[in-house]
């Protein structure tokens, strides 16, 4: 509105936005590509590209109908003032698409990733060109020119506008006041003086240019809803009119800024070698921007290096460290996965002992709406889980009381003791007119602080911390990597036990990387978990006319137990399986008091055939590429980004190996 200046022109890219949308679709379903967020996300990103297109056409058609020559017919007019631009549109919209060419090439995670975002981009951007070359000059020779008629006439489409307004009073109070104006407008305007039109037609502008900032502001919220609406109407409407005021500004003075530019070149050169340095030194760091300043010096004989150890250069260098780099910032999924690990050799019922005090203790969180907890595995071969390891589905409330298509619910708000009204039962009172119920603590501003809290109420004794975690995107990283973390280190060794002394040791190494969370860093507890081995005395069965298979025989049924028949209930079948009772296999002085029956009918004692004892052995046994492996979780600091988190960790055991303190082993 405020670019063009013309309010039927913007209706009319507005009016056509969907259409060239729904062309978008239609090539979705031609050509295989589903609707998902990254798709959808390439329709968003395209739409400042597509109404430029009409913006673009329209202002250049505007433009020859104020300038054309007296007599001269409106249909050449508009096709002469179409066919200068149409080159120039196809140009900037085939460069744009020739840009996402790389991102088909791309395979493995990102490729399924990014080419939905790439396929309705180069949808949405050729639809725009189709619907603003085929489209708009037509519906612009309807709409931007009026024929000249006199009488009742011409008072037609404005007595109809007024009627649908009257009409519209049922569904939309402020659409019905619009369309009853503009339909007075019309009415009125052949007896409005040429001043007069100008100035009701710039007044329309602006005011559905406020009309669109009040909405915005309504849904944006920008600076809080605790900040009230007159703030953040402030902050959108500053923001909003800052960058067009810029925009237009530069539109009035962009023949004085080309004449000097041509006039000064040098200096007008120097101007986007500067930009480009700014740049660079915000993406790359000032450190390896100028690095090569103080080599320089060095060579011609100045002193470089006191270049560098000068304040200036420490200040710039941490104020301007580069841009950090990640794959895909997390989404927010309304849920945490809450995912530590007890000791190896923590038995079942410690487990679970641990599991519930833990989920008590989130969910006496005010802002937890419910907390699942589950140790060990599913019955699916596909879920290796052991029974030290706990996850915990930790869903959150969110910020604002909100309906099922997300929408904040307003309810009664006191402004005198500013407080909520509720019912007799204690129920909100729901009020449009009214304020959004915050759900969250004042001193909760975020979902990163509900974590903090998570982490900081579960943690007991016998149990690890763990990373921050949702449970898609965990998921997705064990699948990828066989990791429950997002961020880690596979040691692969000969065997388990240098394994699990290797990662120790990595684990205080990471803990005193800068970036990393010292509570996050976790290394696979692989040997721990008690065995329960009975070694039988080949001499001692051979005294007694036994034979190995004859004691395996009552080991197995004493202690697994041995299925001996199956049980027919209606259309189920139930094995029948026999076994000790359980006070008499659980401990090893029971087991040892197992009698074991000889050939001449004797009963002897199981501890005088075998030796029964305690060994620890590996809970979990995991081997990628034909080798043993363990795992070492860490995770960043906020303010870290994950790829400069992990070069960090990964050049600082570099150091520590090349230095000697971290001594690697041969064959990891």
């Amino acid at each position: 509105i405020v670019m063009v200046m013309h309010l039927q022109s913007s209706i009319l890219i507005s009016g056509l936005l969907p259409l060239a949308v729904l062309i978008c679709f239609i090539a979705m379903k031609l050509f295989h590509v589903d609707a998902n967020i990254m798709a959808l996300s390439g329709i968003a990103i395209a739409i400042g590209t597509m109404v430029d297109m009409g913006v673009i056409l329209c202002e250049n058609i505007l433009k020859h109908l104020d300038e054309r020559k007296p007599g001269e017919p409106t249909l050449e007019v508009i096709f002469r003032a179409a066919s200068e631009v149409g080159s120039a549109v196809v140009t900037a919209i085939s460069t744009t698409v020739v840009s996402f060419l790389p991102v088909f090439a791309m395979t493995a995670a990102e490729g399924k990733l990014f080419k939905p975002l790439a396929y309705t981009k180069t949808f949405a951007l050729i639809a725009s060109v189709i619907v603003a070359l085929t489209i708009i000059p037509p519906l612009a020779h309807i709409f931007f020119v009026r024929e000249r008629r006199s009488g009742w006439m011409a008072r037609l489409p404005a007595l109809f506008l007024i009627a649908l307004g009257v009409f519209l009073f049922r569904f939309s109070a402020l659409g019905a006041g619009i369309v009853i104006g503009y339909g007075i407008y019309r009415f009125v305007e052949p007896w409005l003086p040429p001043a007069a039109t100008r100035g009701i037609r710039i007044g329309t502008n602006f005011f559905f240019v406020l009309l669109v900032t009040i909405f915005l502001t309504d849904h944006w919220m920008p600076l809080g809803i605790p900040s009230g609406f007159v703030r953040n109407f402030v902050f959108v409407a500053v923001t909003i009119g800052g960058l067009l005021g810029f925009f237009l500004l530069f539109q009035k003075l962009y023949g004085p800024i080309l004449r000097w530019c041509l006039d000064n070149k040098m200096l007008f050169l120097s101007m986007p070698l500067l930009i480009v340095l700014f740049g660079a030194t915000i993406w790359l760091g000032f450190d390896r921007v100028f690095s090569p300043l103080p080599a320089l010096m060095t060579k011609v004989g100045l002193d470089g290096e006191g270049l560098r150890s000068r304040s200036f250069w420490a200040t710039m260098s941490k104020r301007f460290p580069g841009l950090g780099k990640e794959f895909m910032p997390p989404l927010d999924e309304g849920s945490y996965l809450y995912m530590p690990t007890t000791m190896p050799h923590a038995s079942i019922g410690e487990a679970l002992d641990v599991l519930k005090k833990q989920d008590m203790a989130i969910r006496s969180i005010p802002e937890v709406e419910s907390v699942v907890g589950k140790i060990g595995r599913a019955e699916t071969p596909l879920d290796p889980a052991p029974i030290s390891m706990v996850e915990t589905i930790v869903n959150y409330k969110p910020e604002y009381i909100t309906d099922e298509a997300g929408h904040r619910i307003r309810f009664r708000f006191d402004e005198a003791t500013k407080t909520f009204a509720r019912d007799a039962a204690g129920n909100l009172i729901p009020d449009p007119d009214g304020e959004p119920f915050r759900q969250w603590r004042p001193e909760i501003r975020k979902a990163d602080d509900i974590w903090k809290e998570i982490v900081e109420v579960a943690q007991m004794p016998g149990s690890t911390s763990a990373p921050r975690l949702q449970p898609i995107a965990a998921r997705i990283v064990m699948l990828q990597s066989g990791m429950r973390a997002p961020m880690g280190v596979k040691v692969k060794g000969p065997d388990l036990p240098t394994i699990e002394r290797v990662g120790l040791e990595i684990e205080r190494f990471l803990k005193e990387v800068p970036s990393v969370e010292p509570s996050a860093v976790i290394a696979d507890r692989i040997v721990g978990k008690p065995y329960l081995e009975v070694a039988i005395d080949r001499e001692a069965i051979a005294r007694y006319g036994l034979r190995i298979r004859d004691v395996q025989n009552v080991i197995e049924i004493a202690i697994g137990g041995r299925k001996i028949t199956t049980t027919v209930e209606g259309r189920e079948r139930y094995p029948v399986r026999v076994r000790y009772q359980r006070e008499l296999r659980d401990t090893i002085e029971s087991l040892g008091r197992i009698l074991v029956p000889a050939p001449d009918g004797s009963q002897i004692p199981l501890e005088q055939l075998a030796e029964i004892r305690y060994v620890r052995g590996p809970q979990v046994i995991k081997s990628e590429d034909t080798f043993l492996v363990g795992y070492v979780l860490f995770d960043m600091k906020p303010g870290y980004a994950e790829v400069d988190v992990v070069e960090d960790a990964k050049r600082y055991l570099e150091e520590k190996i090349e230095s000697g303190e971290f001594d690697l082993p041969a064959g990891v």
